[in-house]
């Protein structure tokens, strides 16, 4: 039981830091991308180097599909949230604002 209080990793996710709150704020949307594939993509039998092609060729699903991976940051959010952990929620809040800047951006261009 020892090895699980003194894990880093265990440590690091149960304090209040912007840093901490910045990278799952950017990792928690790449997890929600993968889950959208295995969800919505997987069972019709594309491959995940076909999707990736798929988003190359089609640029204005890109916007689309990163608001839909960002409902998982939603929760993670929501999560830090209910347990006061203000700062780390600060940090996932500001990535996600960066993310919103790069959805209306994309939308503008493409």
């Amino acid at each position: 039981m020892e090895v699980l209080t003194n894990n880093p990793i265990n440590t690091m996710l149960k304090k209040d830091n912007l840093l901490l709150g910045v990278i799952l704020g950017l990792l928690t949307p790449v997890v929600g991308m993968i889950l959208y594939y295995f969800l919505a993509f997987l069972p019709k039998g594309l491959s995940f180097t076909g999707f990736v092609e798929l988003l190359g060729t089609n640029r204005f699903l890109l916007p689309k599909f990163i608001s839909v991976s960002l409902l998982l940051n939603g929760l993670v959010f929501y999560l830090y949230t209910r347990k006061r952990r203000d700062v780390t929620a600060k940090g996932i809040f500001l990535v996600t604002m960066l993310y919103a800047i790069v959805i209306l951006l994309l939308k503008l261009i493409f």
